[in-house]
């Protein structure tokens, strides 16, 4: 059942090192603050997944907090590289990471039947491409009713999910809308929930479109307004461009980034300390 928390303690409570965690959000709603508080308390050696791994990864990566991604595409979105990702594959710096490579497809189908409690998921994809001799979790099976070799790709099964959302009430129960990727399959796949919240309300307002995650799938709750920054929540901020045109260039030199992130997120104490800083530059 959800417990209220800050974000510091429900990190520090529900992930820890060696953790297969999930940080979900397509476009939108992406959970940069609690990335950030996974850097401050410094966990190590994390299987992230993401279907569209971009900025909070790179930041992750290059952190070194992540030996082994699960992914499906990769990169600054409009702009182009993640370099600290391409510096941890290219030269292992600062350490050497795995890839488990997807297509969207394949990615999505690994988490409906995660979702669903299922050992794996089946779609039509995959057969004739390079994935399923790269790929361990991607495999084929017969169809009993039609003798048909489909593909088969193993259920994500995460041990944490972290997704940020528009609203909570003070039960834990949770509403977001907008543009979604898989936070709901995420957050039914995982043995343990966190989620950041814009704001905690006495009553959810139903919004055309929306997805309600109940409390009793939920551990945290978390209160953390501007959690999505730099994308952005719909009905509460909007994506700020200009920060993902100059990630570019913190990412690209080592100890560019390396300060950036001792002054703007080890030197701060939350998300607020956080954007009070990178707005006054």
């Amino acid at each position: 059942m959800a417990e209220i928390l800050p974000l510091d303690a429900a990190i520090a409570r529900h992930i820890h090192d060696g953790d297969v965690v999930a940080m979900e959000g397509f476009t939108h709603l992406i959970p940069h603050a609690a990335g950030h508080e996974l850097i401050r308390q410094a966990v190590r050696n994390l299987t992230l997944l993401r279907l569209t791994p971009d900025l909070i990864a790179d930041q992750l990566i290059g952190v070194g907090a992540v030996s082994r991604l699960v992914f499906s595409w990769g990169g600054n979105p409009g702009i182009g590289s993640l370099h600290r990702f391409r510096d941890a594959v290219e030269h292992g710096w600062p350490r050497p990471i795995e890839l488990v490579e997807h297509t969207h497809a394949t990615m999505t189908a690994a988490w409906v039947a995660g979702a669903s409690n299922l050992p794996f998921g089946t779609l039509r994809a995959s057969p004739g491409t390079d994935l399923p001799p790269l790929n361990p979790a991607i495999g084929s099976v017969e169809c009993p009713f039609t003798g048909e070799r489909i593909t088969a790709v193993a259920a994500h099964r995460p041990d944490v999910a972290v997704i940020h959302a528009q609203r909570a009430d003070r039960l834990g129960n949770i509403q977001l809308w907008g543009i979604l990727g898989v936070q709901k399959e995420a957050v039914l796949a995982a043995s343990r929930v966190i989620v950041t919240v814009e704001e905690i309300v006495s009553r959810l307002d139903r919004r055309p479109g929306d997805i309600l995650l109940p409390a009793a799938v939920i551990d945290a709750v978390c209160e953390v307004p501007g959690g999505a920054h730099p994308s952005f929540a719909q009905g509460y901020s909007t994506r700020d461009n200009a920060f993902y045109a100059k990630w570019d260039g913190i990412a690209r030199d080592r100890q560019r980034f390396a300060d950036w992130i001792d002054r703007h997120v080890r030197g701060t104490r939350d998300m607020r300390e956080f954007l009070e800083g990178i707005r006054a530059q």
